[in-house]
């Protein structure tokens, strides 16, 4: 549980405050910058969504510390770190795909115990308290009870940088044949809501941020789903190697990956 009751209702209301103004510039952006390579992206809007939540925690929880994706980390010693993607999927989100969202995680003395994913463009918003479940909107979602790989649709990104490139590709040729398919949304944070409401059985990906897995990996955890390394051991904050999965089909997603 929460040590603080106003934490999770509070991150709720921030996301979507900062996923309405995302809206406002959604279909209107005129200028793009680019960061660590020519896609990886960054809008007026990534940063007046984070300037908006950042403002709000500082207004609200001055002593927290912050790891937001446009600014530098802010450090005050607390035990409370606030997880911030203003904007997953920017990408989608410059060429007007509505597949995007705001991610706000809480962690407590490096455990995360609460996430937000909010995607404004349907108004879906997923959020979980740690050991209370995991919901969409008012209701409450689980993984699907497929068992199987064979049986199972599953979802990846690839990253910026192709530094594993032929390891990233022949694993999506591997996975493709054995599943019902493979998809590829460009925003990982609702690739693991998706999981965790049963759209898909399956998600991998390597060189993750800890704004991208923060509170996607504990919604799909509340959800009853899995999630770990490449290695099998616990998820890294990093991102850097994470698969995410039903529970059902993890073994068997584990021993392909293994082969690589």
């Amino acid at each position: 549980m929460l040590y603080d009751k106003n934490l999770l209702p509070f991150a709720i209301q921030t996301a979507k405050e900062a996923g309405s103004i995302l809206m406002d510039h959604f279909g209107n952006i005129k200028s793009v910058n680019r960061k660590s390579s020519k896609i990886d992206l960054v809008t007026i809007a990534d940063k007046n969504s984070e300037e908006y939540i950042l403002d709000q925690i500082r207004k609200h929880y001055p002593d927290h510390n912050i790891i937001a994706e446009e600014s530098s980390p802010r450090v005050k010693g607390s035990d409370y770190e606030w997880i911030i993607d203003p904007l997953d999927g920017t990408t989608n989100f410059v060429h007007n795909l509505p597949i995007f969202a705001v991610s706000i995680g809480i962690r407590y003395k490096k455990r995360t115990i609460a996430g937000v994913v909010y995607n404004p463009a349907v108004d879906k918003c997923f959020w979980a308290e740690e050991n209370s479940g995991a919901f969409l909107n008012e209701e409450q979602i689980t993984t699907s009870s497929c068992s199987t790989l064979s049986d199972s649709l599953l979802v990846t990104g690839f990253p910026y940088i192709y530094d594993e490139r032929s390891i990233i590709f022949d694993l999506f040729e591997e996975f493709y044949k054995v599943s019902q398919g493979v998809r590829r949304l460009g925003a990982a944070a609702l690739d693991f809501c998706f999981v965790a409401m049963g759209r898909f059985e399956g998600f991998w990906e390597s060189g993750l941020q800890p704004w991208d897995i923060c509170a996607g990996s504990l919604i799909l955890k509340e959800a009853k789903g899995k999630v770990s390394d490449w290695d099998g051991n616990p998820m890294p904050y990093s991102g850097k190697h994470i698969l995410a999965t039903n529970g059902s089909i993890h073994d068997e997603m584990f021993a392909i990956i293994k082969k690589f």
